[in-house]
């Protein structure tokens, strides 16, 4: 099961698993990552599920799409180049590992 490290805004982590296929804000959900709000559940319609990819990790993300992009500039906190929904990202093997920064505030 690929692992995946959220940091946050004080600089604490906490790697948790989670399941192939899943979004990375359902895994956040699974495990009580309280920075992830989700209001609209997943659906790609609120953008309380911003993350700051860590670098190293962008090139393995598909492109942003038109939706997300749009979404993205409503964020409660900064966007960043790095920034990211976290229900728009699926996970796969090639994920293990991945590094997610949490914002100071979602709404």
């Amino acid at each position: 099961m690929p692992s995946i490290t959220f940091i946050h805004p004080d600089g604490r982590s906490e790697i948790v698993d989670a399941a192939i296929g899943d979004s990375a804000m359902f895994a956040a959900l699974n495990h009580g990552i309280d920075s992830i709000v989700a209001e609209c559940g997943g659906n790609a319609v609120c953008a309380t599920c911003h993350v700051y990819v860590d670098d190293l990790w962008l090139a393995k993300l598909p492109p942003v799409d038109a939706n997300e992009d749009d979404l993205l500039d409503g964020t409660a906190s900064d966007r960043l180049p790095n920034s990211r929904l976290s229900c728009q990202i699926k996970i796969a093997p090639e994920l293990d590992g991945l590094v997610l920064r949490l914002p100071e505030r979602q709404t």
